[in-house]
């Protein structure tokens, strides 16, 4: 068998109803013929949309096959015994031009019954916000599901959902269980569990280009919503420099944030489990062994587990996101 190397994939470009050109003008990627582009999916195990790798002796394989191929050496041993032949996260871009849904995912529990599926729990890192964005992340006050329900039937849910302003540079997690939306004007990196189920609640009676509603899961969401309020939904981290912030820790990833303007240098023997690099901001090439791969903003990359250590080098500086199982 080959012996790995870090790969990357072909981009999976999604025209949305709420979608923009930002994958294009800041990103860098040709989304045409798509009139835009609401999100890509740059590493998918989801069975409906699995990537192909699209670098070295490997290109045209689907990540799925080299998972069943190379197992534990690609995804870590601790890894593959617990998740076998499904990879555990997906990677996308998200660009809203308008508001997305209002939306909830359910947990392992609730999607393993319903869709025999993985809950999806995930987090955002805001990439670029024009002036005046906001989100939604929970709640405001505390509810429970008769206020919830008063609110929603009333047209009155966005009452007592808590709005936050935001800036590039901000991170958000959501467990699954929190309501949620993506405000218009963020380009956002989102990690998540592989999953592709989110019940809509709210669409803010938008229609498509033939007129029609799109679904509604108000009965779906009532028991997978999380009700409690919490006294803070923004991710507080480190915004330091030259050195690995940790920004969110879960059961399902960990993700750091590394912002250098010189070379770094991350050994990832101890851990046993491949590393995300999603780089939401400059250049760097990263060099392992006698080998090196360019990474540019909007770039990413997955290194198999039996890497264990990676050097970035760099003129300009760069921001990752790293990501990992533990």
């Amino acid at each position: 068998m080959a012996a790995l190397y870090p790969f990357k994939f072909k981009t999976i470009f999604k025209d949305k109803i709420w979608g923009g050109s930002k994958i294009s003008t800041y990103l860098d990627k040709d989304f045409s013929p798509l009139p835009n582009c609401g999100e890509t999916w740059e590493i998918s195990g989801v069975k409906s949309n699995v990537s192909v790798i699209a670098n070295g002796e490997l290109e045209g394989e689907s990540l799925a096959a080299a998972l069943e191929k190379y197992q534990g050496e690609l995804v870590g041993e601790k890894v593959y015994a617990r998740f076998g032949n499904e990879f555990p996260l997906l990677v996308k871009f998200i660009d809203a031009n308008d508001d997305l849904s209002i939306q909830v995912h359910p947990d392992d529990e609730l999607a393993k019954k319903r869709h025999n599926s993985f809950g999806k729990t995930e987090m955002w890192y805001v990439i670029q916000a024009d002036p005046g964005s906001t989100l939604i992340a929970g709640f405001n006050q505390e509810v429970n599901e008769g206020i919830y329900l008063e609110k929603l039937n009333s047209g009155h849910l966005t009452d007592i959902l808590n709005k936050e302003d935001v800036t590039a540079g901000d991170v958000f997690f959501l467990p699954a269980g929190r309501v949620h939306t993506i405000g218009k004007g963020l380009l956002i990196a989102e990690i998540q569990q592989t999953s592709d189920i989110t019940y809509r609640i709210y669409d803010f009676d938008r229609v498509d280009d033939k007129g029609n509603k799109r679904e509604l899961h108000t009965e779906e969401a009532l028991a997978a919503i999380d009700y409690k309020l919490y006294p803070e939904y923004k991710t507080n981290y480190s915004h330091r420099k030259n050195e690995a912030v940790q920004a969110v820790t879960c059961q399902y990833f960990t993700t750091n944030v590394l912002e250098f303007d010189r070379p770094a240098e991350r050994d990832y023997s101890a851990i046993d489990s491949f590393v995300i690099h999603v780089c939401v901001a400059g250049a760097c090439t990263l060099v392992y062994e006698d080998h090196s791969l360019e990474v540019k903003m909007g770039d990413c990359i997955l290194i198999p587990a039996t890497i264990g250590q990676v050097k970035l080098e760099t003129t300009a500086g760069f921001k990752l996101l790293e990501s990992y199982v533990e």
